[in-house]
């Protein structure tokens, strides 16, 4: 959660000298570098035509269009605002969930729910009332939430191949296509672009975020979700806005605002809430 945290900000920072079509397409390039060995012919037909089509829409939600959504919001927005609006994946996958699969949530998860919709709230009010200020950021969180749907409906249809495909293989399939999808989106500007007034420190990062956000922080959660509950893996989602908000702060000069608290605390009190079990007391001694 550090590492999608502060990819946050890091987006922020290189789109200033990247136009967004082009570091999307990077970002796949990147990842298929690596992922690339396995993307073998023989383990590729084992896969059956239904999972193709559902990796399919995971590279369509999951990756095309939540890369887009995210680094065009974030371009738009503070890094804080984006990292605050991120971290309602939860609450918007329990949402999903409820309406899409019938899987009714308790009524934690439904205050859960409503936590993060009044956080995302408080945050595109307080930018609609200094509208006159930053007039894009407004347009930019409701990017950033368009980006959450989309890594929710991720998280929705990756359940349905869990059970039949390891792990970095989803991760390596749903790549290719994103960049199979990415690739007329983002080769105009790949080829008309002026790479060299790009300085080497932001080369660094388009690199480090393209292997962070497409296999470290994959692999991690993947390793670290084996090991503890779901209940305290989901608390660990609050450490998402704090990387991003800690990283605005002190790498793009932002200062959070009393709304952006708000917000925060709305939605990290939401994590808790739902993913908290609760206590049961032991019987009374007769």
């Amino acid at each position: 959660m550090l590492l999608v945290g502060s990819n946050v900000g890091i987006g922020k920072t290189i789109v200033a000298f990247l136009p967004v079509p082009l570091f999307a397409l990077l970002r796949f390039v990147i990842a298929l570098a690596v992922l690339w060995p396995l993307l073998r012919v023989a383990r590729m037909r084992r896969v059956k035509r239904g999972e193709w089509l559902n990796l399919f829409l995971q590279a369509l939600f999951g990756t095309f269009g939540f890369t887009l959504l995210m680094l065009g919001g974030v371009h738009r927005t503070s890094a804080v605002a984006a990292g605050v609006i991120t971290s309602t994946i939860p609450a918007v996958v329990a949402l999903f969930s409820w309406l899409f699969l019938r899987e009714r949530p308790d009524a934690r998860a439904f205050a859960s729910i409503a936590l993060a919709i009044a956080g995302i709230a408080v945050i595109n009010l307080a930018h609609a009332d200094g509208g006159a200020h930053n007039p894009g950021s407004f347009a930019g969180n409701l990017m950033v939430l368009g980006a959450v749907c989309c890594e929710s409906f991720y998280v929705i249809l990756s359940r349905r191949l869990t059970q039949t495909l390891a792990p970095l293989e989803i991760c390596a399939y749903t790549h290719l296509f994103g960049f199979l999808l990415m690739l007329p989106v983002g080769l105009p500007s790949a080829l008309s672009f002026d790479y060299g007034q790009v300085p080497a420190s932001v080369w660094s990062l388009v690199l480090w975020y393209g292997l962070s956000a497409s296999v470290f922080s994959f692999c991690l959660w993947m390793m670290g979700i084996r090991h503890v509950p779901g209940s305290i893996a989901g608390v660990f989602t609050a450490v998402l806005p704090v990387a991003a908000a800690l990283y605005g702060i002190a790498f793009l000069g932002e200062r959070p605002t009393p709304a952006h608290g708000v917000a925060l605390a709305c939605v990290v009190g939401g994590i808790a809430l739902a993913s908290l079990k609760t206590k049961r007391l032991p019987p009374v001694a007769s």
